[in-house]
């Protein structure tokens, strides 16, 4: 796994040995900013919600973003986020949470431009989370969505004001992307 562009272009990214640990793959990553870069996106802050790596937010941090925040709830993967943020030279513009999704979205007090929600495939909360975040005060009219789920998951149309906007799929990967009004803003 390596950042695909921007200033970190080709830093090799630690992935923990765990087999719940489903990382982004380089190819998905690559679809998921193709997208992104097709819509006119505020990419500050960056919230990376279930981190895992860190690699959807160090790869925004690449491409121009000026500070990302990473929530994750496993202290190793905290761990890996802080090592891959220093490899990478974006500790600075970087802070890391150990916190759980939803804990998260009740307890940080900025809005992001872009969030990234990539769950464990197997979590029956997304629907909920998703909600939430979108009814959240972390989210507002400018801001964008990025929901990464398997196939088998049939996301809504749309939560609150979000609307999807697009839909990529890979695979057992699909990601949805979620704009206020489903257009730019």
């Amino acid at each position: 796994m390596r950042v695909i562009a921007g200033k970190a272009k080709g830093h090799s990214l630690k992935c923990p040995k765990e087999p719940h640990i489903r990382p982004t793959a380089d190819m998905i990553r690559g679809a998921i900013f193709s997208a992104l870069e097709s819509l006119p996106i505020d990419w500050t802050p960056t919230l990376d919600l279930y981190a895992g790596t860190g690699a959807l937010g160090i790869e925004a941090l690449s491409r121009g973003a000026e500070e990302a925040d990473f929530v994750e709830q496993n202290p190793k993967c905290c761990s890996i986020i802080k090592e891959n943020l220093e490899h990478t030279g974006f500790t600075e513009k970087a802070r890391v949470y150990r916190l759980e999704a939803r804990k998260a979205i009740r307890t940080l007090h900025k809005q992001y431009g872009l969030v990234f929600m990539d769950p464990p495939y197997s979590d029956r909360t997304t629907q909920t989370i998703m909600k939430d975040m979108a009814s959240s005060d972390l989210v507002g009219r400018q801001s964008t969505i990025v929901m990464e789920h398997s196939q088998r998951t049939n996301p809504e149309s749309s939560y609150g004001e979000f609307q999807m906007t697009k839909r990529l799929r890979h695979g057992d990967t699909c990601v949805s992307i979620f704009r206020q009004g489903g257009g730019p803003n």
